[in-house]
C-alpha cells in the first residue's frame, strides 16, 4: 500500500507548493487502533511545503511517511528541480517521518531539534507505526538565518510555540510566514503544557514580523490552497491560550465543547470548526491540569 495515495498538491503562491493529506472521512491509513499517523495527523490534516526556484527547492518538513517524501520528491523532479534542501519545522513524528526519503539531501534543523531528536530517538522508533530509521539534520543553526533557494530570500527564526524548537519560515518577497506547528486551525496543540505562558508571549514575537498570510502544516486544505491565513490567527491562538489559562478552575470547562470555547473566534472568522479537534481541545485541558501531554 502506498500510504501517499490520497496526497493533494496545491500550488497557493507561484513559487510555493502544499502538499496536503489527510481530512477524509472514515479513511485511515495504518491502523483501526489509536495511532499517531491516523489519530494525529491524517485525521486532522497535515501539509508540508516546498519552495521552488529553477533547478533548486527548498522543503520544509518531510511529511508523515518516506512514501510522502517519494511523492514529494517525484513532484519536484517533474518542475525540474535538482538540489533539494530540507528545513525542519521542530521534532515531532508527523514532521520527521518522511526524513528518510530526503537522507542524500542536506537537512537544516535548529540546534535544539537535533539535540531533541538524539534524545528522543528511542520514543520516536518506539512509536506507532515506528519511525526508523530516524534521520538526523546534517546542519543547525541558532535564533535565525538566511537562505538563498535560487532567486528567492527565505528567513528562518526560531521560536517557542507548540515545541520549543519551533523554526518558522518568512518569505519577505511575498510576505508569507510558513508557521509549521506553532500556529493551528482549529486550535493549537498544546504539547509543552508547562511552558504556555512562554508560547503565548512568543505568539506577541512572532506577530511583530513583517507579512500578510500564513500556512500553517495543520489547518483548512480550501484556506491553504488559496493563500493561507491572515495574521489574525495568531491573535486566535494567543487568545484561546489565554482562555484556558484563565479557565483552569472552572468546573464547567471539561464539559463545555470547543465550538462553544472558541465562538468568539468562530463568528469573527479567525477560526474555522473542524470536529476531529475536539479531542484536541479535551487533550489540551488535560495537559494543562496535569502537566503532562502526548509526545
Amino acid at each position: 500500500m502506498n500510504l501517499a495515495e490520497t496526497l493533494r498538491i496545491h500550488q497557493p503562491y507561484p513559487d510555493i507548493f502544499a502538499y496536503y493529506d489527510g481530512r477524509i472521512e472514515g479513511k485511515r491509513l495504518h491502523s483501526d487502533k489509536p495511532n499517531w499517523l491516523d489519530d494525529g495527523a491524517y485525521s486532522l490534516g497535515v501539509a508540508s511545503y516546498a519552495i521552488v526556484s529553477g533547478s533548486q527547492a527548498l522543503v520544509y518538513d518531510t511529511h508523515i511517511s518516506v512514501d510522502h517524501a517519494k511523492a514529494i520528491r517525484a513532484h519536484l523532479a517533474g518542475l525540474g528541480v535538482t538540489a533539494i534542501k530540507v528545513v525542519m519545522s521542530h521534532w515531532h513524528t508527523d514532521h520527521v517521518a518522511g526524513n528518510g526519503g530526503f537522507a542524500d539531501c542536506p537537512i537544516l534543523a535548529n540546534r535544539l531539534t537535533l539535540e531533541t531528536l538524539q534524545t528522543k530517538r528511542p520514543v520516536l522508533e518506539a512509536k506507532d507505526p515506528p519511525i526508523n530509521p530516524v534521520v538526523m539534520p546534517t546542519e543547525t543553526f541558532e535564533g535565525e538565518t538566511v537562505l538563498e533557494v535560487g532567486d528567492i530570500t527565505v528567513r528562518l527564526i526560531q521560536f517557542d510555540i507548540h515545541s520549543a524548537d519551533g523554526t518558522v519560515l518568512l518569505l519577505p518577497h511575498l510576505g508569507v510566514l510558513l508557521a509549521g506547528d506553532t500556529l493551528e486551525d482549529s486550535v493549537t496543540y498544546i504539547s509543552e503544557p508547562d511552558n504556555t505562558t512562554r508560547h503565548i508571549a512568543e505568539l506577541d514575537r512572532l506577530a511583530g514580523l513583517d507579512f500578510v498570510r500564513i500556512l500553517p502544516n495543520h489547518g483548512d486544505e480550501q484556506v491553504i490552497a488559496s493563500g493561507g491565513y491572515p495574521p489574525s490567527l495568531i491573535t486566535a491562538t494567543r487568545d484561546y491560550l489565554t482562555r484556558l489559562l484563565a479557565r483552569l478552575d472552572d468546573p464547567e470547562l471539561e464539559t463545555e465543547s470547543l465550538h462553544s470555547f472558541i465562538a468568539p473566534e468562530l463568528a469573527a472568522g479567525t477560526l474555522t470548526y473542524f470536529a476531529p479537534y475536539e479531542a484536541v481541545h479535551s487533550q489540551n485541558i488535560a495537559a494543562l491540569k496535569t502537566g503532562e501531554a502526548d509526545e
